[in-house]
Parts: structure tokens; C-alpha cells; sequence
């Protein structure tokens, strides 16, 4: 008897976890980090224009940016499914980073790395509604608040520079839930995604890096 529920066990086994097909993420990737798209990148100059420059390592494409007192981002208009995929996941990295500064307040609000999530939900851009993720270089992982420029966009933590300075991370939030805790609306679909760097308030030098942003079922 206990000779045949063993059989039947190893039948089971081999059957779920081999001969059933496995369930995979669905992912949609952003950005490419190619000389092509380099090109249509929509940029939004603030303050000058921060350096953007691309890159390769064993782990493919990245993009390395470089701001001493510039604020200048890279945008893209991609539809996103957050119903299907509502998981962003970035790796990046901070070589160089912000330390003392009050990134809450505004003459302290630079990132070294920061990756916006928008959804229009009206006629103007001042209307439409944000959330900043950024690489901190003070706040800790998971800390919030609006941004002292506007209420529509919130600054979330992602990474933080207190535990890895000039190291790869690879981070990932539910960003459809993060729109209904943090501005109450339930989003299907974004209209858009920009990463910026950006030092104009504190004048100071920083460097850090963009790799592998997609968004995933799971």
C-alpha cells in the first residue's frame, strides 16, 4: 500500500509541476535604451539639460545621466494595462548621490534617479495625475508625500542611497494600487512614463544609472 502511494505521488508531481504547462509574467518593456529611441525620446528641459548617455553591461542596455544644477527629463507615451500588468519594475543605480538635502521641501527637491508614472484625467497637464518614484538619497524605502510643487504628484520611495550607494537595485510596486492609496483613483490604463534627474534646486553633481524598466503581471 505504501508502495503504490508513492507511485501515486511521484504521477501527481510529475504531472503539475512537469507536464502542465507553467504560468508565466506577462511583461511590457518601456525602454529600450537604443540609439533609435534615444532619438524619439520626448525631452522636457526645466532648468538646462541633464546629460543622458547610453551604456551596456553584462546585463544589457542602460542609460547613465549626469546633473550639476540641470533638471531635464526623458518621457515616453506608452499605454500601459494595469488590469493585466500592474507591476513596474526598475533596476538602477546611484553612483553619486544627494546626501543632507530636504527632498520634501523645494529648494531640496532633487533626485539623483526618479521614474514618473502619469495618467490624464484632464484637459491640461497641471490636471493630470503622478507618482514619482524615485532613488532617495534621505527618505526611507516605502516613505511618501506630495510634492511641495503640486498636489497632483506624489514622491514614493523606491531605493535609497542609505543602504545602496553605487550598487544595482532592482525594485518593483503595484503601481494600479499605489494610484488608489495615494490619489484615490481607480486607473486602468497610464498615458505616459518619464525618468528625470535632476539637481536645479541644490546645485549639486550627481550620477546615477537606468536599466531594464517593464511593467509585469506579477
Amino acid at each position: 500500500m505504501k508502495v503504490k502511494m508513492k507511485i501515486f505521488i511521484r504521477i501527481v508531481f510529475v504531472y503539475f509541476f512537469i507536464l502542465l504547462p507553467q504560468s508565466k509574467a506577462e511583461t511590457i518593456k518601456v525602454f529600450e535604451f537604443s540609439e533609435k529611441e534615444f532619438k524619439k525620446l520626448k525631452v522636457r528641459k526645466i532648468k538646462k539639460e541633464t546629460q543622458y548617455f547610453l551604456g551596456n553591461n553584462d546585463q544589457g542596455p542602460f542609460l547613465k545621466a549626469v546633473s550639476e544644477g540641470t533638471a531635464s527629463g526623458l518621457g515616453k507615451e506608452i499605454d500601459i494595462n494595469l488590469e493585466k500588468t500592474p507591476f513596474i519594475n526598475i533596476t538602477w543605480k546611484v553612483e553619486k548621490g544627494l546626501d543632507g538635502i530636504d527632498e520634501k521641501s523645494k529648494k531640496g527637491h532633487d533626485f539623483a534617479a526618479r521614474v514618473f508614472v502619469a495618467k490624464k484625467t484632464g484637459l491640461t497637464a497641471l490636471s493630470n495625475k503622478a507618482i514619482n518614484y524615485v532613488f532617495s538619497s534621505n527618505a526611507d524605502i516605502n516613505e511618501y508625500w506630495r510634492s511641495p510643487y503640486t498636489k497632483s504628484s506624489i514622491d514614493y520611495v523606491l531605493s535609497t542611497t542609505k543602504k545602496n550607494l553605487n550598487e544595482w537595485v532592482t525594485v518593483k510596486a503595484n503601481v494600479k494600487e499605489h494610484f488608489k492609496k495615494l490619489h484615490n483613483l481607480d486607473v486602468s490604463e497610464l498615458s505616459g512614463l518619464a525618468i528625470m534627474t535632476d539637481t536645479d534646486q541644490t546645485k549639486i553633481k550627481v550620477i546615477s544609472y537606468y536599466q531594464n524598466i517593464y511593467f509585469s503581471s506579477k
